[in-house]
């Protein structure tokens, strides 16, 4: 079954509601209305601002530039050629070129007047704002976006989870029959929440920060570290001392994965898993010490993943 998003709905009903609209004004080229009106529904509403503002004054301009070079150089296809060597690179100078294909409608009806006068250029502008203004009344609701984005970062936490308690029972038992999917279903995870989180973004347009956007930011970070951290634990053969505390620092941290902010408690375990390392006598053999070695950048990676959750603030929600 076909998904109708809100867009689609938008346009259904903006489009027939814009074009009542200009025949109810006796409008000439009514039906023009509903174009700009499908042109102007955006998926947020500052694409929608912005789409309305650049198609108004991209369809202003057209109309100075189709009286001056019509009148002047009559109605015919080379003014239409000539006239869009100087309108097009205006647009693009005062950044409203999105508005070139909308403003190319209302170019061909002064085209077709054959005279522009004070009444077509009313009639034209006064399609301009039917059209714009019925997208833009439509586009002030947007669904709320709340609901997915946290059921993605529920996914994203417990992929988390699984994944620190793999790397715990690898530390442990020095093999295990993981499949690693968590590594490619966080990866695409996360590409769609911060997509939706821009979303989110653009529809709260007075809004100075996003909690979700900086939330999922966060988990790219970590992440990444989380990745990095893979060959050094898969370079651990064999079960020693301290790879077993690790693995048990493993395990709790992955019974913490939560918006919450309780960084700091295991920040203060790492500094004495890493004093523990720093006092224990000398590795004996060229494997113990690589060993050794690849623990001890494990608990750096650790130790950034844990700072960068400290430096998110759950207060921002």
């Amino acid at each position: 079954m076909v998904k109708i998003g809100y867009r689609t709905i938008k346009t259904a009903i903006g489009t027939p509601v814009a074009i009542w609209i200009a025949q109810l004004m006796s409008l000439e080229n009514f039906a023009s209305a509903g174009i700009l009106t499908i042109l102007c529904i955006q998926v947020t509403r500052k694409r929608s601002i912005l789409s309305a503002w650049h198609r108004f004054a991209a369809c202003i301009i057209a109309m100075v530039y189709s009286y001056v070079f019509f009148e002047a150089l009559g109605y015919n296809p080379i003014a239409i050629g000539l006239m869009l060597f100087l309108f097009i690179p205006t647009t693009v100078k005062l950044k409203v070129s999105p508005g070139i294909v909308t403003s190319s409608v209302i170019i061909l009806h002064l085209y077709g007047s054959k005279n522009i006068d004070l009444s077509v250029i009313a009639n034209e502008f006064m399609l301009i704002v039917v059209g714009i203004g019925t997208a833009l009344i439509l586009n002030l609701y947007m669904p709320s976006l709340d609901n997915k984005l946290y059921e993605y970062q529920e996914k994203i936490e417990r992929n988390f989870s699984i994944i620190l308690k793999e790397l715990a029972t690898y530390l442990r038992e020095g093999d295990n029959d993981w499949s690693g999917k968590e590594l490619t279903e966080t990866a695409e995870l996360l590409e769609a929440s911060k997509s939706m989180a821009f979303r989110d973004v653009e529809n709260h347009l007075l809004r100075s920060h996003n909690q979700h956007y900086h939330y999922f930011n966060m988990r790219v970070k970590q992440f990444e570290l989380l990745e990095r951290m893979l060959p050094l634990v898969s370079s651990v053969s064999g079960s020693y001392k301290h790879s077993i505390k690790i693995a048990a620092f493993f395990d709790e941290l992955a019974e913490a994965v939560h918006p919450g902010n309780t960084a700091v408690i295991y920040l203060r375990q790492i500094q004495e898993l890493r004093k523990e390392f720093r006092e224990d006598q000398l590795p004996e053999s060229r494997q113990e010490f690589e060993v050794r070695a690849s623990l001890f950048n494990l608990l750096n990676e650790i130790e950034q993943y844990l700072i960068i959750k400290r430096s998110f603030k759950k207060s921002d929600v």
